[in-house]
C-alpha cells in the first residue's frame, strides 16, 4: 500500500515475463489482422458472373477459369469496349454485395480466428466510388454472416496502406497507396485473376481457408 494524499492506494502489481512472453513478440500488444471482403470472404467473382450472364444472356462473358487481372471490367473491355460499363453496372446495382455468398469456410475461419488469444481481426475493405448502395450493403453483409457485434471490426477505406496492421489478406495483387511502405505484411489470398501469378519470396500466399492460416498468423508472432 503507498498513501497519496491522505488515500492509501494498493501498489500495482508487476507483469512477470512469463505473462509478456504468452503475449508473443509484439511488445505485449495483440496480433492485428485484416482481412479483405470482396474475393477473400465474399464471392465477388462467382456473384458477378451469375448477375452478369442474366442481366445479359446474349453477350460473351469471361469464365472464372479465364479470369486475368484484378479489374474485372477492364478484361470485359477487351472482349468489346461497351462491355466494361455493362461490367460496371453488375456492381452497382442494389443488393449485389449484399446478396454475395461467403466463399467456403471463410465465415468459420474468421470466427475461428477471432477468438484466437491475442489477435485482433478486422475486416479491411474498399467501398466502390459509386457509394449509393455499396457501403450500406457491405455493413449489412457483414451482420448477416458475423452478427451486429463484429460491425465494430469493420474498416471501410479506399487506401489500405494508411491502415496499421501486422498481416492483410487480401486477393488483390499490387496494393499500392499514401503509404510507401505499409506495416502490415501482405499475404495474396488466391482468386481465380491471381492464381496464375508467381509470387517472388518472402511473399506468401493462403490459397483458400482450408489452407493453414494459423501457422501464417503463427508466423509473425515470436515465443
Amino acid at each position: 500500500m503507498i498513501r497519496l494524499g491522505g488515500r492509501w492506494l494498493q501498489r500495482p502489481r508487476e507483469v512477470s515475463t512469463r505473462r509478456l512472453r504468452g503475449l508473443g513478440g509484439l511488445g505485449g500488444r495483440a496480433l492485428r489482422v485484416l482481412v479483405d471482403m470482396d474475393g477473400v470472404l465474399a464471392d465477388f467473382e462467382g456473384g458477378f458472373l451469375k448477375k452478369y450472364r442474366t442481366r445479359y444472356p446474349d453477350q460473351p462473358f469471361i469464365r472464372l477459369e479465364d479470369r486475368r487481372g484484378f479489374w474485372l471490367s477492364e478484361q470485359y473491355g477487351l472482349l468489346r469496349p461497351e462491355l466494361s460499363e455493362k461490367a460496371i453496372s453488375i456492381w452497382e446495382s442494389k443488393n449485389f454485395f449484399f446478396e454475395l455468398e461467403p466463399l467456403p469456410g471463410a465465415v468459420e475461419a474468421i470466427k475461428q480466428m477471432a477468438n484466437l488469444k491475442n489477435t485482433d481481426v478486422f475486416i479491411c475493405t474498399s467501398p466502390i466510388r459509386m457509394f449509393k448502395y455499396c457501403p450500406y450493403e457491405k455493413y449489412a453483409w457483414v451482420e448477416k454472416h458475423f452478427g451486429s457485434d463484429f460491425l465494430e471490426h469493420v474498416v471501410l477505406t479506399r487506401d489500405k496502406t494508411v491502415i496499421s496492421a501486422d498481416l492483410l489478406i487480401d486477393d488483390r495483387a499490387d496494393i499500392t497507396g499514401a503509404e510507401a511502405n505499409p506495416s502490415w505484411e501482405h499475404v495474396l489470398f488466391t482468386a481465380c485473376h491471381n492464381q496464375h501469378l508467381q509470387l517472388t519470396p518472402p511473399r506468401r500466399r493462403l490459397h483458400s481457408w482450408t489452407d493453414d492460416w494459423k501457422a501464417i498468423l503463427d508466423s509473425k508472432r515470436s515465443y
